[in-house]
């Protein structure tokens, strides 16, 4: 490699954080293989003074390649905005310029310019449906060559899947602590106290009909002090899930996931759960769990929500074991 293939210009957009703190990574990592002693600056928007970064883009008195990163363009004032156009017009030799940009129309107009002038662009688009989510945990096991089970994939994205860079660090435990193949069981040894795991075992063993194993679970995960309102949430979502996919025909798993906005998993996941139901017994479930909703967040005083919200959920998972047996 030359420092002719170095990049020049680089556009970071999108709203992601860590995808977006990854790509910068990348850049620096790509110079440095060629350039070791690269010197790295940062330019914030926040307190920037006017001039600022044509005095960083200036010649090095030591020469040398520099990589310029601009955070937050987003936010920019207009002393900046002016200062990367001035640049722009004129870009200095042995330099790499890297903007982040999360999104809205401010700096546009420098958005506009580092694509005409060829910048290389990098999306770091934002991680919000369970699909996108399940899609991000694949792809950090592929990169590193490893494996990991569908319903792994699954568990893993309900137990810590609120924070993106929460579940990329569980990618990275996972990966390290276990060999070979992860599955369903090495995501709950580890990360089986979560709300939204527990809610996921309480809620399969139900599907199911298991009803000893759903009540001991459940008041497992009650003992352990954990919120009847996310397990009831989970409930809930695993029953419409099989109410959807149950509605969807018979076609492939890929093809039913994107028309339902799930994932391939899922749908396998609620068809296997939806075996021994027919549509009026999954509505009767649907409906008690509707209502136990109601009685752990305290909307309508039923006698559940008098007695407590975690008697309601017991109702609610007995209601659904038995609405699996007719």
């Amino acid at each position: 490699m030359n420092s002719a293939s170095l990049p020049t210009l680089v556009l970071v957009t999108g709203p992601e954080e860590l995808r977006a703190e990854r790509a910068v990574d990348e850049v620096l990592d790509t110079v440095r293989e060629q350039q070791p002693e690269a010197e790295v600056v940062r330019v914030r928007a926040a307190g920037y003074q006017a001039g600022d970064l044509l005095v960083h883009a200036g010649p090095s008195l030591f020469g040398g390649w520099t990589v310029l990163v601009v955070h937050d363009v987003d936010e920019a004032d207009d002393a900046l905005i002016e200062d990367l156009g001035r640049y722009l017009d004129q870009p200095a030799d042995e330099l790499t310029l890297v903007v982040r940009h999360r999104s809205g129309n401010r700096g546009k107009r420098v958005l506009d310019r580092l694509r005409k002038d060829g910048a290389r662009v990098v999306e770091a688009k934002a991680v919000k449906t369970e699909a996108d989510k399940h899609d991000f945990v694949v792809k950090e096991f592929s990169a590193a060559r490893r494996r990991i089970a569908p319903e792994a994939v699954g568990a893993l994205v309900l137990a810590v899947g609120k924070d993106l860079r929460e579940l990329a660090s569980a990618c990275s435990q996972l990966m390290r602590d276990v060999e070979g193949m992860v599955e369903v069981g090495d995501v709950t040894t580890y990360y089986g106290e979560r709300v939204e795991t527990t809610g996921f075992r309480v809620a399969e063993a139900a599907l199911a009909g298991d009803e000893a194993r759903a009540m001991a679970l459940l008041r497992h995960a009650m003992l352990g002090g954990l919120d009847p309102v996310p397990i009831v949430a989970v409930l809930a979502m695993q029953l419409r899930q099989v109410g959807k996919v149950a509605s969807a025909g018979r076609g492939g798993s890929a093809q039913i996931a994107r028309d339902l906005g799930m994932a391939p998993w899922q749908v396998d996941a609620a068809r296997r759960s939806s075996k021994g139901w027919d549509g009026p017994r999954l509505g009767a479930a649907i409906q008690a769990v509707a209502q136990a909703d109601v009685d752990v967040k305290g909307g309508v005083r039923t006698e559940a929500a008098v007695r407590s919200p975690e008697h309601a959920v017991e109702r609610a998972v007995l209601a659904v074991c038995r609405h699996r047996h007719g």
